[in-house]
């Protein structure tokens, strides 16, 4: 019995002393004759691959492996034996590589990336049944290669504000050789259907579903559209997990727009949601209402607002589209947030809300009208022109046409003067010459009430300038009294 436990103890020494993922491959082991069904056989460590097994028979715990193994094919190995066998391959996906060094264990990345597409396969072919301790093993797996520290973004290093990623080069991430099957593998066993959601929410739980949101921040954009396509099957498919995304979602945005105004995957989310949000049944739940009022709205706030609008303003659309009641909600909201010295962001804010006032009906738009053509009006007289001009593109809407014809009466009154301070005052010519236009269509509109602003508009305008001779005046008499007790005590 002593020399049983004298010989298993100098077994595990061995197994621990050896480490090939940490160390190059052997010289002796290089070239182009690289075998696809070699297997790295690793030592065992801690948060890597199984827990060390001295029963090989199990394929529960595969045994630890310190030398690289020729594995068959698992479509060349008889059935009884496949699932022993991929649950050796998934220990060998387990064991990570260091992708800053090129030449660095080559052979064993090779080795690695050929297993990797094997499994993607052999889920994808559904040759054979998974059991459950195989699903087990294998999201462990994913898990081990996909859930990572992410690199700081590039402003973070270099200390300034994140810019445009449209004018930078994308950061790439060098493990995507490996990265990328790990993803492939994980997206076809969710949408396999071979794969039973009661026995797969096991794996795929809360737990990690937050970590997969987390990757969401990556900087890298086949990461994150891999990501995107990932958590919508798993909405689509695991109805369970479906509050809890949404809720988690939520709090992502939460933390974006009132702490650190910087995620790089907001665009990626908020298209998932965009679907989502279609799918939503009438009459909508109020938890969905709150939604759209706590986090989408809300998200117009942030600076960065360029890299995903078109998805936001695809996502608000969608809610309008639902129930033309929000339209005043909605209106009401862009208002709260529009942005006072931003130009293009002005701009993206009068696209969206044209597409907005396109679903919005009658009564929703009387309730809002008057705040809303009060902030047009200021944006007609902006001094960008393209602020300006985007304002005015709004009378080239039929449907926004008819419902300010028939609120004329209002809205007229409202934006009158900046009408006619464009057209006396405004440096651009293209502005000038839209301005006659919507001038023109409101003249033809309602003739009397044209008349009737314009003559109310002069009076204001020769109040105004009485007043300014009034106080010139008052300043001018200001000046002699200053003048004449300034000459007086000269004279003392």
């Amino acid at each position: 019995m002593f020399k049983k436990i004298i010989k298993g103890s100098r077994k595990h020494s061995k197994s621990d002393s050896t480490d090939a993922s940490s160390r190059p491959p052997r010289s002796g082991n290089t070239g182009s004759d690289l075998n696809p069904n070699l297997v790295v056989n690793h030592a065992s460590r801690p948060g890597q691959g199984a827990p060390p097994s001295t029963n090989s028979s199990s394929p529960m715990v595969p045994p630890p492996m310190c030398a690289v193994e020729p594995l068959p094919l698992l479509r060349d190995t008889p059935v009884s034996e496949r699932q022993n066998l991929f649950m050796r391959k998934l220990q060998i996906c387990c064991f990570l590589f260091d992708f800053t060094d090129v030449l660095k264990s080559a052979r064993e990345k090779e080795i690695k990336r050929l297993t990797l597409l094997e499994l993607v396969d052999y889920i994808q072919s559904g040759s054979g049944k998974i059991t459950e301790i195989c699903q087990e093993e294998m999201i462990k797996m994913v898990g081990i290669n996909i859930f990572r520290s992410l690199p700081p973004a590039s402003h973070e290093n270099t200390g300034q504000g994140a810019s445009d990623p449209e004018e930078e080069e994308p950061y790439l991430d060098p493990t995507w050789p490996h990265l990328q099957i790990v993803y492939e593998l994980l997206l076809r066993y969710v949408v396999s259907s071979d794969t039973d959601t009661k026995v797969a929410k096991k794996y795929i739980d809360h737990s990690f579903i937050l970590k997969l949101l987390d990757l969401f921040d990556s900087e890298d954009p086949r990461e994150r559209e891999f990501l995107k396509t990932i958590l919508h099957r798993i909405y689509g498919k695991f109805m369970v997990h479906r509050p809890f995304i949404r809720k988690a979602i939520n709090n992502i945005f939460y933390r974006f727009i009132y702490e650190t105004e910087r995620h790089s995957g907001t665009g990626e989310l908020l298209e998932i949601l965009g679907s989502i949000i279609n799918g939503f049944a009438l009459p909508m739940k109020e938890e969905h209402k709150l939604f759209l009022v706590r986090a989408l709205i809300p998200l117009h706030k942030p600076k960065p607002i360029a890299m995903y609008h078109q998805q936001l303003s695809y996502c608000i659309i969608q809610f309008v589209e639902k129930d033309y009641k929000l339209a005043d909600t909605v209106i009401r909201g862009l208002l709260k947030y529009w942005p006072l010295t931003n130009c293009q962001k002005e701009v993206l804010f009068l696209g969206e809300l044209e597409e907005v006032l396109e679903a919005t009906q009658f009564a929703e738009f009387q309730r809002c009208m008057v705040p809303l053509f009060r902030q047009i009006a200021r944006c007609l007289n902006s001094l960008h022109f393209q602020v300006a001009e985007r304002a005015l593109f709004l009378w080239n809407n039929e449907h926004i046409v008819n419902l300010i014809a028939l609120n004329r009466q209002v809205i007229l009154p409202i934006i009158f003067e900046a009408l006619e301070r464009n057209i006396h005052g405004h440096w651009n010519q293209a502005v000038h010459g839209l301005t006659m236009n919507v001038r023109k269509m409101f003249m033809e509109m309602d003739a009397d009430l044209f008349d009737e602003c314009q003559r109310e508009f002069a009076e204001k305008e020769a109040r105004a300038q009485e007043v300014e001779e009034q106080r010139e005046m008052t300043w001018k008499k200001l000046a002699d009294v200053a003048a004449e007790r300034g000459d007086n005590m000269l004279t003392v």
